[in-house]
């Protein structure tokens, strides 16, 4: 056991449902070990800024169903400076903090590293992020709500789109990964998916939407935003010149997706790693990010986590062929 005894906790990146079910893990389960926490407000820009303050138990009281982040989180261009670094770490040593969690996704976990490295301190990280695009464990927080929120979108797009026989283009996030797409292309029963890992053929998507059922008049494309063809207003420019006599429109579901109550699953999931990360520290471990593999706990070191290379399944793109007929 490592002779910790504060452990400052912060949100960074975008925001995940479930973010604050993981602060409130990571808040008792250090008050559990007899060990203090100090809350650092805004990421690594408040970590700079000293914006640190004590948290116990009542400090996370009646926060696990909430969306967002009760520590606020941003983007920090000073943190990524040598400068601006030493400025957050004497921030911490000013407030006595000999340990951090961070809770966030490829970014945060990259200036973790750098961070741990350049100041000796043992850092570890919890997966916080809707894209799912994280090595090292089978979910991230937030990715679970995130999909369940477009899928209740998508439903609702259906309904109109049966009643007024129109096709629609509906966007969701994903700049870098298309696993938000493919798995909610599944469960809407989508036409067709559009993602980065794959290259898009405008030519086969408006054939495949063509040659579908001809007694179904309605339709839904489900475009990852970060696709080589453009997003979905360029896609639907594409169908709407193809098919003059579609009624095609185009979503961009955007923000939805962020918030919200978080799903039991993310809250476990939170809850789980959030206890995990307490007691990595205390048995000595740094610069890993906490996941569940195969409904294990798992530790991946911050870069093998944070090289951005989950591979699709390929079944998953077979699957919305198959189904789509």
């Amino acid at each position: 056991m490592t002779q910790i005894k504060n452990i400052g906790l912060f949100t960074s990146g975008g925001d995940a449902p479930g973010m604050n079910a993981a602060i409130r893990a990571v808040v008792r389960s250090a008050t559990y070990y007899g060990l203090e926490v100090t809350g650092i407000r805004r990421g690594y820009e408040g970590m700079i800024n000293g914006e640190l303050f004590a948290m116990d138990r009542k400090s996370v009281a009646n926060i696990i169903q909430r969306g967002g982040t009760i520590l606020k989180t941003a983007r920090s261009e000073q943190f990524k400076t040598p400068e601006g670094r030493k400025l957050a770490y004497q921030q911490l040593k000013t407030h006595n903090v000999d340990a951090l969690v961070a809770i966030g996704g490829d970014g945060t976990f990259t200036g973790a590293r750098i961070f741990g490295n350049e100041f000796d301190i043992p850092v570890v990280g919890l997966p916080g992020t809707i894209d799912n695009d994280l090595l090292g464990t089978d979910f991230t927080i937030g990715y679970d709500t995130a999909i369940n929120t477009v899928i209740d979108a998508v439903d609702k797009i259906r309904d109109t789109a049966e009643s007024h026989d129109r096709v629609f283009i509906v966007e969701v996030m994903g700049r870098d990964s298309g696993l938000i797409a493919l798995r909610t292309g599944i469960a809407s029963g989508a036409e067709a998916i559009v993602i980065p890992e794959s290259k898009t053929n405008i030519n086969s998507l408006c054939d495949r939407l063509e040659h579908g059922r001809k007694d179904k008049l309605s339709k839904i494309v489900i475009v990852a935003e970060g696709d080589d063809a453009g997003g979905a207003f360029e896609i639907g420019r594409h169908v709407k010149e193809r098919f003059p006599h579609y009624d095609t429109r185009v979503s961009i579901l955007g923000h939805i997706q962020r918030g919200g109550r978080p799903s039991c699953q993310d809250r476990v999931l939170a809850s789980r790693v959030g206890v995990a990360a307490v007691e990595a520290l205390l048995g000595g471990r740094r610069n890993e990010m906490i996941g569940i593999i195969h409904n294990e706990i798992s530790y991946t070191p911050f870069e093998h986590a944070c090289k951005h290379n989950v591979e699709i399944n390929p079944d998953f793109l077979k699957i919305v062929e198959i189904l789509s007929i």
